[in-house]
């Protein structure tokens, strides 16, 4: 891929003597560097780690079980590469760029930015600038984006939602992290609910762990089913209130990553002064096209030509 692309840019400079022959010129020279090259591998790694957890979070039926555990490892995982990757992503780049015949700095010499005088230039070795300035800063700027994105609350709210999982005859059971979850809906939850959510908490675990209906159960989701198949959700109200609750936050998780995700896609060069009305309504449309999908562009086109103008409209 790599290859082809600087093919592609040499046919520009050598077929077009113009401004797209030097603008090519200068990215192929640019691409050409050990810099771009470590750049192109430190995100190539951390695109890898990350990209398990960003696809569940943007899956609609994604157990927050599963969310929670992808989660831990991406960090995990980021954290030991931070400490431990720096060499082996070195030596990775280093071989690609004696295959692609460009010039790899020796690490413990001084670093110079290319095109600039070392007078006056602060000293720093090249394994200072790859490693502080832009390896460990970019892995940080990743961990605060998971951070911030997952904070202590949330994090709380997730934990405590993963004691309803059915997996391992409910080995992750909790009774007072159940109760500590429904605090966060003071909404549905009153004084008076979470005193009567006390009270099933324990024949609850006792029936569903007891129960062949209930053994086998793969997520939230099929408990959620199953209380309603077996009329078990009337006898014990509120914990399934708890696990409806829970079922909805994957779902607004979801949304809020794929949202975030189309955002650029919409509101793109050609169209940054839309209105938000108009933004919220195009990102709708984008997100959820699973829905629209489904609706034929007859029946949208009618209901357009019924919708009469108001006079004041006129």
């Amino acid at each position: 891929m790599f290859s082809s692309v600087i093919h592609v840019l040499q046919m520009i400079i050598d077929d077009n003597p113009n401004d797209s022959a030097g603008e090519a010129n200068k990215i192929q020279r640019e691409m050409l560097t050990f810099q771009f090259v470590f750049h192109l591998f430190l995100m190539k790694a951390i695109l890898g780690l990350t990209n398990g957890v960003s696809q569940a979070l943007q899956k609609k039926d994604q157990e927050i079980v599963n969310a929670m555990a992808l989660l831990k490892s991406c960090k995990e995982k980021l954290h030991w590469m931070r400490n431990n990757g720096f060499d082996a992503l070195v030596e990775e780049v280093s071989s690609f760029c004696d295959k692609h015949h460009i010039d790899v700095p020796n690490m413990d010499e001084a670093f110079v930015i290319p095109g600039r005088s070392r007078l006056n230039a602060p000293i720093k070795t090249n394994r200072h600038h790859y490693r502080v300035e832009l390896f460990i800063y970019v892995i940080d700027e990743q961990l605060t984006e998971l951070d911030d994105r997952f904070n202590e609350v949330i994090t709380e709210l997730l934990i405590c939602l993963a004691c309803l999982s059915p997996n391992d005859s409910f080995v992750a059971f909790d009774k007072q992290k159940l109760l500590r979850l429904a605090q966060f809906y003071p909404q549905d939850f009153s004084d008076g609910d979470l005193l009567a959510l006390d009270d099933q908490l324990e024949p609850y675990i006792h029936y569903v762990s007891s129960s062949s209906d209930f053994s086998d159960l793969p997520g939230i989701g099929d408990l959620a089913k199953k209380m309603v198949e077996t009329r078990m959700h009337r006898t014990f109200n509120y914990v399934y209130l708890l696990i409806t609750l829970a079922l909805v936050l994957p779902v607004a998780t979801a949304s809020v990553e794929r949202t975030f995700s189309v955002l650029n896609i919409i509101k793109g060069p050609l169209r940054n002064k839309m209105g938000d009305q108009w933004l919220s309504d195009s990102l709708l449309v984008y997100v959820e096209k699973d829905v629209f999908d489904c609706i034929e562009n007859e029946a949208i086109m009618l209901r357009f030509q019924n919708m009469k103008p108001c006079r004041g409209q006129l």
